[in-house]
């Protein structure tokens, strides 16, 4: 589950924990110019989205805590847990309201958006609300959809992400609907609903990315992160999905991008 890279932190620390490496993931998969999204208590997008700013995005518009920010210049970017945190005003070159958000025509032509789940299921639907068969009586209840199925629409582009490598978490069908991917499969579904995007690109977890096919809309393995093998990956999932013939390695941080998170992105190691 880790990747050796070559750094200046010492044998002990020369090595990309997971969420480092899905951070990485996130960063060379968005571009310069992007209006990037990063949600509350969400801290590898958060430093995928940072990562990309400070190495080759100067002019992607970077959302902390509602406000918008150009931080390349900031020598240690604090994490807030909460997405309201006032403390991200220092920052500021703008403040955002939500319906403000929601009218702006560049964020949601060229927004990026990442959304998490208790549950993701096979066809990239995420579930926010709660586990359990009736909603009555949750066996655990969440926070609820939070903005997820809204934000999910008005972008242009939107990733899944877990924190975790479960059976309990990528299930063959979720629960509850709170962010909708690809339903059950239905050809040309959110085009029929009105959906402006064509749904989540991907789901990004500790172990490895999976895309969707463009015939069935069913996760399949894209990469793997280094030191992971796909019967692990098999194992620990709670849906059957597509293997290539060879699954390439998950592209993780260089030395240099390593060393960004750690000393100003993640100073804290909340990624490790």
């Amino acid at each position: 589950m880790q990747t050796t890279v070559e750094t200046d932190f010492g044998a002990e620390t020369d090595v990309a924990a997971p969420h480092e490496i899905m951070a990485a993931a996130i960063a060379h998969g968005l571009l310069d110019g992007q209006w990037v999204e990063v949600g509350a208590n969400l801290p590898v997008p958060r430093a995928g989205a940072l990562l990309a700013h400070l190495t080759h995005g100067p002019n992607m518009t970077v959302m902390i805590a509602m406000t918008k920010a150009y931080l390349r210049d900031e020598p240690v970017i604090d994490e807030f847990e909460f997405i309201t945190d006032v403390r991200a005003m220092r920052w500021a070159e703008a403040y955002y309201q939500h319906d403000q958000l929601l009218n702006n025509q560049r964020h949601r032509a060229n927004g990026v958006f990442f959304c998490g789940g208790l549950q993701i299921d096979a066809y990239g639907n995420s579930n926010l609300i709660g586990i359990g068969d009736d909603y009555r009586k949750l066996r655990f209840r969440g926070p609820g959809a939070i903005g997820t199925c809204n934000a999910t629409v008005q972008v242009g582009t939107w990733h899944l992400v877990t924190m975790s490598h479960d059976p309990r978490t990528l299930v063959e069908r979720v629960d509850y609907v709170s962010a909708l991917g690809y339903g059950r499969g239905e050809r040309d579904l959110r085009e029929s609903l009105g959906l402006q995007n064509p749904g989540p690109t991907s789901i990004l977890t500790p172990l490895c990315i999976f895309d969707f096919d463009e015939n069935t809309r069913r996760a399949r393995l894209k990469s793997r992160h280094a030191g992971v093998e796909v019967d692990e990956i098999v194992q620990r999932t709670g849906f059957e999905f597509a293997i290539p013939d060879s699954v390439p390695i998950t592209d993780g941080p260089t030395r240099a991008e390593l060393t960004l998170l750690r000393t100003r992105i993640d100073a804290g190691g909340a990624l490790r």
